[in-house]
């Protein structure tokens, strides 16, 4: 008699085991608990049974809100809710620019064109700001102009050495444009430095122009802004090459000064600054481990026959590379803003964190841009 018993219990216990604890016969029981607490239980079910639903709703109407809008993807509504978005549309350049995740607004641009004497290079500037706005907008304010009024005191001196037959080494304006372009550079950080250290200002900001002629386009760079331009067969060629700490030069010429570099999530120096040359930050340059000094690149546009340049701040290179970048702005060129508001857009929506700034110059008509 207990033998049998103990059989059954067996028996029964291999059925149990069989049938409850199989997939299918778990999920019914969860949605037969589900389906009897909803309609037979505490008010308090039902309650976050409600709330759950009218989450679904609104998720699916903003959803369905931003999908109306196919241009963008839906991200004008983002647009529309940046604290500050610049831009600038002519007929050979565009920028768009927005303050994106960032609790302040520290890109700055300018573009300067001479449209009274269009022998005159036209100049584009794009300034990336850290430790506040100051340093940005000193450059933005000053740099261009004066830049401009050394180009045009060159361009008459120049003119009357040619009247009176002098060196015709002196006809070439390649290398004097970029010595006049890196004095300006190392001028203006003397300036900017002599201004914030005097009220204990330790902004600084990136430095990125450059200088287009008929012929000839020269860049200069200081910091992690980049150019890059798009040929006539579609290749992206680097018009800049960022300034960081972890490059082999940089970091022997921080060590040499007595510095350091530290890893925290990027490389920086004296555990500060994410880039190794720049304009103003007064504390690092009394140390000597950050520099303005600019690199300066000269191209020639009868042979690259470019269609386009971008000339942007980090935040851009934060989701793009250079030759992804070039394929996205060279299929939205019929665009308002040669694309640039679009790419724009699009590094935000791949969660840049940063300020983002983009600059757009075609080249096909005359040079300089009117």
């Amino acid at each position: 008699m207990i033998e049998d018993t103990m059989t059954l219990l067996s028996l029964l216990g291999r059925i149990m085991r069989y049938f409850l604890l199989r997939p299918e016969t778990l999920f019914l029981m969860c949605i037969s608990l589900a389906l009897w607490s909803y309609f037979f239980h505490t008010d308090e079910v039902k309650t976050i049974v409600k709330s759950s639903r009218d989450a679904v709703k609104m998720v699916k109407g903003k959803v369905a809100e931003m999908m109306q809008n196919e241009r963008f993807g839906g991200l004008d509504i983002l647009d529309a809710e940046f604290s500050k978005t610049w831009e600038l549309k002519d007929s050979n350049v565009a920028v768009y620019s927005i303050q994106g995740r960032r609790d302040h607004m520290e890109d700055r641009f300018e573009v300067l064109a001479d449209v009274v004497n269009k022998s005159h290079p036209s100049i584009f500037g794009v300034f990336d700001g850290h430790g506040g706005e100051a340093a940005a907008d000193f450059a933005k304010a000053h740099l261009l102009e004066a830049l401009r009024q050394k180009l045009q005191a060159y361009e008459r001196d120049k003119e009357r050495d040619r009247d009176k037959e002098k060196d015709e080494k002196r006809e070439r304006s390649g290398p004097s444009y970029a010595s006049i372009l890196e004095q300006q550079i190392l001028n203006l950080d003397r300036e900017m430095l002599e201004k914030l250290s005097a009220t204990y200002n330790e902004a600084g900001t990136t430095c990125l122009v450059a200088l287009l002629s008929d012929k000839e386009l020269i860049v200069a760079n200081v910091g992690d802004s980049r150019g890059v331009l798009c040929d006539k067969n579609g290749n992206a060629i680097p018009l800049s090459h960022d300034h960081k700490p972890y490059q082999l030069k940089e970091r022997k010429r921080i060590k040499k000064a007595g510095g350091f570099i530290s890893f925290n999530g990027s490389w920086r120096v004296q555990g500060i600054l994410a880039m190794s040359r720049s304009l103003g930050d007064y504390p690092l340059k009394n140390l000597n481990v950050v520099v303005p000094d600019p690199d300066i690149m000269s191209f020639d546009l009868d042979k690259l026959q470019p269609e386009f340049m971008i000339l942007a701040s980090d935040g851009l290179w934060d989701t793009f590379s250079n030759e992804e970048a070039v394929r996205f702005i060279r299929d939205r060129l019929d665009e308002p803003h040669f694309g640039a508001k679009s790419i724009v857009l699009q590094s935000f929506y791949r969660g840049c964190p940063d300020n983002i700034t983009v600059m757009v110059v075609k080249f096909k008509g005359k040079f300089p841009v009117k």
